[in-house]
């Protein structure tokens, strides 16, 4: 069993995706993107086990999409704004 596994978001609207670094425990990660995709955003994401051959955040490519430095945030935010608005509209 992998101790650790890499944390990947992807924007699927606009094919990117960004390494966030690598977890033991993705429970956080992994409900933050549910969250997103609750909210309507075209995200999904990635845990591959951290291994040999995947050692370096630079190792890592996905096929069909780019790499977009500080994805992670642009969305974080696009959700802060988008959960934000829901609770002033009620």
């Amino acid at each position: 069993m992998y101790s650790a596994s890499w944390q990947i978001i992807r924007d699927d609207r606009k094919k990117t995706f960004e390494v966030c670094g690598q977890e033991a425990n993705l429970n956080f990660f992994t409900n933050n993107v549910h969250g997103m995709q609750k909210a309507g955003m075209n995200v999904s994401c990635l845990t591959p086990p951290v291994t040999n051959k995947m050692s370096s955040k630079g190792a890592i490519k996905v096929s069909g999409y780019t790499l977009e430095v500080g994805l992670h945030e642009r969305l974080l935010k696009e959700y802060r704004d988008l959960t934000r608005r829901e609770f002033e509209q009620e």
